[in-house]
Formats: structure tokens, C-alpha cells, sequence
């Protein structure tokens, strides 16, 4: 099935990434997992310099920019090759959220950004973060927001309180989501804003505990105050009020990254479980395989991933010939289905590892924690669901 979408470039760089992933990633990933992130940052640039080494730098970036130059499609696939180790997407340098960052200045920063910012990140030297949601307000409603950014002179002065501003310990700058035209329709309030997280009054209150796990580096999620911030206004990111115009750019495409990742460790939980089942005796000559919910498991789990696999990759085609505003609700759908499937299969996995499956001996747990979030971040599932209710019943008369 998947035939249907391989170009010449996938059947080249695929079986690249999938050795590197199993011969150099895998094997290392539960000894870096172990540790804080800060104290394996020596193996991971070590690791990053051999993708370098390699030529599968950045598949995302075009070939000027220092990557690949391939188009969503092509990344979707190899993209869940990678997501097959947690650490997979950080040693391409294709991790969220810094892909999206890139994708979004890229495109509408200008050039004192891209040159500053931009440059550095593509190339692996800093990380940053995207600072949107707030504690305060629903993030089922972003455009209840009360992060402002007044002007003063030549600057911007932001105050407001985020938080699941993912991967902001240790980064270089934020993309931070502040109001800026307050009279202006609900639309047209806010603006992207760069503020370097080294900027008096940009405090880090907490990395938040995942299920009781603090995170540390690129492996965790922020609380901050922005406490009097001064940014001049030439950090602004596109047009004053254009906030939620960029979000929905950077959106679009962000969640095709995220629903492959989410089909590579689907990917890996099957591949466990199944040999987990082959392989663990209940009995002198009977396998846990034998038992016929493990035999349904299996069986749903393998329909259930490719007819997810399909449908993302039949949206990334999508979104690369008519655009993401085009494509947007084939991209809701994916969204909630894949998570979902997601969660199932974690599920049915750890199941079959029996207690070994809640332990630190395998990365299930590390990711049935971290990946609960896929049915909340991007937009609640439920949001999506009635978005594409709401199309298809237009169609009804309603």
C-alpha cells in the first residue's frame, strides 16, 4: 500500500534512516532515556554528527537550507521510520517544536530573524520553543489569551503567563503568541513575537511533571512568565495581528509530523507485542500468542495502523499539491483517528508485556506517558470530531 506513495527519493533515503535508527539509536535510546536529557548531550550531538556525516541532515529543509529538499509527503514516510526511537527526530534536527519554528520563519520572518534565529536552529546549534497556551484560558479557545505585548518606542513589552511551552529548558528563543491589537477582531489580536529566552523577564517558573516525570532539556514542558519583557519590534514574526493566521500555517503541517511520529511508534509498540506474544510461555509449549485476545490485538492492531498510515499519507499529498487550507479537514481527521490508534496500541501493548510493560525496561511507559497528550495538544480530538461534523453535515443542509 504504502508503494503507492514512495518516490525515488524514499526508496534511496529510507533504508538509510531505518539502519541508523536500529543500528546506532535504538540500542542507546533506554541508557539516554535513563538520565536527565542535559547529562547525554555529548552522546547526542556525537549522534547527530553522524547523521550529518551521512547526508540525512534536515529532511524537511530544501537542499539550500542544508537538508533534503523533500516535500511533505516524502518526510511523512521517512518521519515514521524515525519515530521508532523517541530520540529519533531530535538527531535528524526534525524535532517538534522546532520544525514547525523553522517552517514558520522560514516563510514569513525577515531576514535580521532568519539570519539570527533561523540559520543557527537549521543547523542544529540552538533549540527553541513555541510559547501559545495559557493556564488561565481553554486552549480548546486560543483566541482567549491574555498575554499582551504593548509598544514602548521601538519595543515590545510583554506580560502574560504560558505554559506546555514544550522544550523552552535549554532553548535559545521562544515564538511567543501575544496580543497586540486589542480592539481588533478575535482574529486579528495577537501577533508572533521572537523573544530570546536569555531577555530580563522571561522567566522559566517550572518544568510541569508528565505523570510524575519532570523532564529536563528538550524532554519536558515549561511554565514561564513573561514579567515586563522588552523585545524590539523588529522580532516581530509576519504582520502585526497576523498571530493566528501563522499558527494555523504552522499548524497544518505540524500535525502531518505528528501523526506519522504517532504511526512510527505504533509501528514499534506492534513490533513488540508481537514478539513479546511469540516468545513468552504461559505453559511448558504454550505461548502467550496462543490466546486468542492476544490473536484480536494483534489483528486490529495491524488493520488499524495501516488504514492510518493511509490516510495521513493521502493528506500529506494533499497538502502538497493544493496547499494546507485545502487539505485542513483531512488533516482534523487524521488527527483524532491516529491519536487514537495510537493509544490503543500503546495500550494493547503494555498488556501484553504484562507488569514489564509499566517498567523502565522498555520505552512503552516512557511513551504511554508522553504520547497521552496526542488527544489533547493541536486541538482537543473532540474539537476536531465536531469540525468535521459540522463540514459534512453543511452537505445535509445543516
Amino acid at each position: 500500500m504504502i508503494d503507492l506513495f514512495v518516490t525515488e527519493k524514499v526508496k534511496e533515503l529510507g533504508p538509510q534512516v531505518k539502519k541508523f535508527i536500529d543500528d546506532e539509536l535504538i540500542p542507546k535510546e533506554l541508557e539516554i532515556l535513563s538520565k536527565p536529557f542535559s547529562e547525554s548531550q555529548d552522546v547526542l550531538n556525537d549522534l547527530r554528527n553522524r547523521v550529518k556525516s551521512l547526508g540525512l541532515w534536515a529532511p524537511h529543509l530544501s537542499v539550500h537550507d542544508g537538508g533534503l529538499g523533500l516535500n511533505m509527503m516524502e518526510f511523512a514516510i521517512l518521519s515514521e521510520e524515525m519515530a521508532k526511537s523517541p530520540l529519533g527526530h531530535y538527531v535528524f534536527n526534525c524535532q517538534a517544536p522546532d520544525i514547525g519554528n523553522m517552517e514558520l520563519l522560514e516563510k514569513y520572518a525577515s531576514q535580521s530573524i532568519k539570519d539570527r534565529f533561523l540559520k543557527p536552529l537549521m543547523q542544529g546549534e540552538i533549540r527553541s520553543c513555541f510559547s501559545m497556551t495559557e493556564p488561565e484560558y481553554a486552549g480548546s479557545n486560543p483566541v482567549m489569551m491574555g498575554t499582551v505585548a504593548e509598544k514602548q518606542g521601538d519595543n515590545y513589552v510583554i506580560n502574560g503567563h504560558k505554559w506546555f511551552t514544550s522544550s523552552a529548558d535549554g532553548s535559545a528563543f521562544a515564538v511567543v503568541m501575544a496580543v497586540t491589537n486589542p480592539e481588533a477582531g478575535p482574529y486579528q489580536r495577537a501577533s508572533m513575537i521572537i523573544v530570546p529566552t536569555d531577555t530580563p523577564g522571561f522567566n522559566l517558573v517550572r518544568n510541569i511533571p508528565i505523570m510524575g516525570e519532570v523532564g529536563d532539556g528538550y524532554i519536558s514542558h515549561a511554565e514561564i512568565k513573561y514579567e515586563n519583557c522588552v523585545v524590539p519590534q523588529e522580532n516581530l514574526v509576519g504582520e502585526e495581528g497576523a498571530g493566528f493566521v501563522l499558527a494555523q500555517e504552522r499548524l497544518g503541517p505540524g500535525r502531518i509530523h505528528h501523526c506519522m511520529r504517532w504511526i512510527g511508534i505504533s509501528e514499534r509498540a506492534f513490533d513488540m507485542m508481537c514478539k513479546r506474544a511469540a516468545t513468552r510461555e504461559l505453559a511448558p509449549g504454550k505461548k502467550l500468542g496462543h490466546q486468542q485476545t492476544i490473536q484480536n490485538w494483534i489483528a486490529e492492531s495491524r488493520a488499524e495502523i495501516n488504514a492510518a498510515r493511509y490516510m495521513v499519507l493521502h493528506a500529506a499529498k494533499k497538502l502538497d499539491e493544493v496547499g494546507t487550507k485545502a487539505a485542513r479537514l483531512d488533516i482534523s481527521t487524521i488527527k483524532f483517528y491516529v491519536a487514537d490508534i495510537l493509544m490503543k496500541v500503546l495500550d494493547r501493548a503494555i498488556q501484553t508485556h504484562g507488569a514489564l510493560g509499566i517498567t523502565e525496561d522498555t520505552v512503552l511507559s516512557f511513551w504511554y506517558r508522553h504520547e497521552r497528550g496526542a488527544r489533547i495538544y493541536d486541538g482537543p480530538d473532540e474539537v476536531h470530531k465536531s469540525s468535521l461534523a459540522k463540514n459534512i453535515l453543511k452537505q445535509y443542509g445543516i
